[in-house]
């Protein structure tokens, strides 16, 4: 098998994650993949945040709980890296193209034996005061909403499930 489509069809969520952070190498890479995702008309409007600082990485991961009503889950779980993915706006096509970012930054990950997992509530935890404050505090214009948070890391055993079977009906052919 094709090795890109043989990582497109291993990849999976990891929701259990090592302290050890991610080497500066494979990040550069996965963050390089995200930068060449497709974006309508060529703009590349999304914006990426990285954050490891693990002061910074716990208040952005309570603000996530927060929006859950659950200030300390541990939604991130215990993965030392999160990329932030921003929209510039909330149009369709804004919305789409961090979401292809998002994707990208996954199957980078798994290509280059680093786990991860899509948290989704970014917009609500940065549409709160201390949520802006922070967005502010990284010179993120207003006009930019939290799209998605992509946590990566080394997964522990047992971090990952295995595939859940797919649909018949997934694809139609007409």
């Amino acid at each position: 098998m094709n090795e890109a489509l043989n990582n497109l069809l291993t990849r999976r969520s990891c929701r259990a994650y090592e302290e050890t952070q991610v080497a500066e190498d494979a990040l550069n890479d996965i963050l390089l993949a995200g930068t060449y995702a497709p974006t309508g008309m060529g703009k590349q409007s999304p914006l990426m945040v990285v954050v490891q600082d693990p002061d910074t990485l716990a208040k952005v991961e309570r603000l996530n709980g927060a929006v859950m009503g659950q200030e300390g889950a541990h939604t991130f779980y215990g993965a030392p890296t999160v990329v932030i993915v921003f929209s510039k706006g909330d149009g369709l096509l804004e919305v789409a193209d961090a979401n292809l970012v998002i994707g990208n930054l996954l199957n980078a990950a798994h290509a280059v034996g680093v786990s991860s997992c899509y948290i989704w509530r970014a917009r609500q935890a940065f549409e709160s005061e201390e949520g802006k404050a922070l967005k502010a505090a990284w010179g993120i214009p207003e006009e930019y909403l939290g799209a998605g948070n992509v946590i990566l890391g080394y997964g522990k055993a047992g971090g990952e499930r295995e595939a859940a079977p797919r649909k018949a009906d997934y694809v139609k052919r007409v």
